[in-house]
């Protein structure tokens, strides 16, 4: 039987300056969904990009007095370079401006919504937020101002292409609704739900190649026209696949994958979950099946942007702390629905409390004793198949499909740490220093359930490294390397993550 296939994305940042720690949670988040699905059997392929067709991208390369192009480049490079600093696994990375796969599928895209007669031209004078890229009823602004930005929208007037949205309302609301296209949180999903039914607009598609200063894709047959950033950008999820050539990715992954993924942040669900789902039906492609939405992280309570000037930049993170306690707290810490307050002191005492203490404490111990009782070779005996540790090991890996099933990353970990402070209890109750000292006098029976507690506890520990890898992958590797024999016996316990609040350096 061939293997699900399952198509995870991010979304692609604007360049205009380098990433921060916000688009670095959306980031960890898919790649470890990514990684999860891959160890249960799953196929996966996993897109991240950078969005270079933006309006915002060229005004900060006109205040940085550098070319576009060369501005675009630069900032793009730091976004892929993530790879390194954040263990990412990502299988494709599309650069909206450079990569040759993107036009012809944007072009490819428009001409068929053109053939469907959802688009036209008008005239039209809107209220602009350069920011988000996007026109803005005086109803929907706060106090005149972008309510994601804090910035007053310009009035812009032109003529445009327009999308005809309205026309797919019901459909979208019945997909929405039945869960055919799932979203989640459910507060998020009623959100779309309440969108909709206070009536979807016919939206712009396009800018004049004037005001765009001549950068993006022109529009097809229409080159006094570039196509809107939203239009062009939520194209990548296609058009990296090969949507517009022969490229047989795209049937695979997108046409008949049986689960198409899109992670996004709060600020972009209209988007994603109304515009997009909308495209496709115009052009008769099928839709994303599931979109999961996160929500902020801030910095003394306002949310990280690059536009706000509140950064917080991931790599200089993980060069300072380490890659793992970086993954961890934006994995651990961050809740499923809320906004989540960074600093590097929760980062640190989150660290400290569960690898060093916690983690690293148990898997020291455990090896200690292994070499101390045992010389160094794990027993023969099997686990103890009625204690409380097995119980928890098996329950473990079904815990956590769940809670990833929901997009719940903090209640995964929790489970995951289940066997942890299991694995501590048992030590506990156990007491495998008592059996050993009663071994020394001759007690026979001491000597076998040391045996059953040193493999169970080996055997827990493996199953937790198993279960972390795709949360700490680098972390999960040293933790198998501890408890994998070499020449038969374990290698000498050796600590596994030191403590950061002793030496500690501002980002």
């Amino acid at each position: 039987m061939t293997a699900p296939r399952r198509y995870i994305t991010t979304t692609i940042p604007y360049v205009n300056a380098r990433p921060h720690l916000g688009f670095a949670l959306e980031l960890v988040q898919a790649d470890t969904l990514a990684r999860h699905h891959r160890r249960r059997g799953e196929q996966v392929r996993l897109l991240s990009g950078t969005d270079d067709n933006s309006l915002k991208n060229v005004l900060a390369a006109e205040a940085a007095g550098v070319d576009v192009q060369s501005f675009v480049d630069r900032n793009a490079d730091a976004f892929a370079a993530l790879r390194g600093p954040l263990a990412l696994s990502f299988d494709d990375f599309i650069r909206t401006s450079s990569d040759p796969r993107h036009r012809v599928g944007v072009e490819r895209l428009w001409r068929r919504c053109a053939a469907s007669g959802d688009l036209y031209r008008k005239e039209y004078e809107g209220l602009y937020c350069v920011g988000c890229e996007q026109f803005y009823t005086p109803d929907e602004l706060v106090e005149g101002r972008c309510g994601e930005h804090g910035t007053e929208p310009q009035l812009v007037a032109e003529e445009n292409w327009f999308f005809r949205l309205s026309r797919y309302a019901d459909r979208l609301h019945q997909l929405i609704s039945s869960g055919g296209l799932r979203i989640e949180p459910a507060a998020r999903r009623n959100e779309v739900l309440a969108l909709i039914e206070g009536g979807l607009h016919d939206f712009s598609v396009s800018r004049s190649h004037s005001r765009a200063r001549g950068w993006g894709i022109p529009v097809p047959e229409d080159p006094s026209q570039v196509v809107y950033v939203w239009w062009d950008a939520l194209g990548n999820y296609v058009t990296s696949l090969g949507y517009g050539t022969d490229d047989t990715a795209y049937d695979q992954w997108w046409a008949t994958s049986e689960r198409r993924v899109h992670l996004v942040g709060k600020g972009v669900v209209r988007f994603h979950a109304v515009y997009w789902p909308a495209m496709l039906l115009s052009a008769g492609l099928p839709l994303p099946t599931d979109i999961l939405v996160h929500d902020y992280l801030t910095v003394d309570g306002r949310k990280i942007s690059k536009s706000a000037g509140t950064t917080v930049d991931p790599a200089a993170l993980a060069a300072t702390y380490g890659t793992d306690a970086v993954r961890w707290w934006l994995l651990r810490d961050v809740p499923r629905v809320g906004d989540a307050d960074f600093t590097p002191d929760r980062l640190t005492a989150l660290a400290d409390a569960d690898f060093a203490g916690g983690l690293g404490n148990l898997v020291h111990r455990i090896v200690t004793m292994v070499h101390r009782f045992r010389g160094g070779t794990v027993p023969v005996s099997a686990p103890s198949s009625g204690s409380a540790l097995v119980d928890v090991c098996r329950k473990v890996p079904g815990l956590v499909d769940a809670a990833l099933a929901d997009f719940d990353f903090r209640r995964a970990t929790r489970a995951v740490w289940n066997i942890v402070e299991e694995a501590n209890r048992c030590i506990d109750a156990t007491r495998p220093w008592e059996l050993a000292r009663a071994e020394r006098q001759g007690d026979s029976e001491a000597a076998k359930r040391l045996d059953t507690v040193l493999v169970t506890l080996v055997t827990a520990c493996r199953v937790l490294a198993g279960e972390l890898r795709p949360f700490i992958p680098d972390a999960a590797t040293r933790i198998t390397g501890q408890l994998t024999p070499a020449e038969g016996r374990l290698p000498a316990a050796r600590p596994l993550f030191s403590r950061l609040q002793e030496d500690t350096r501002p980002v």
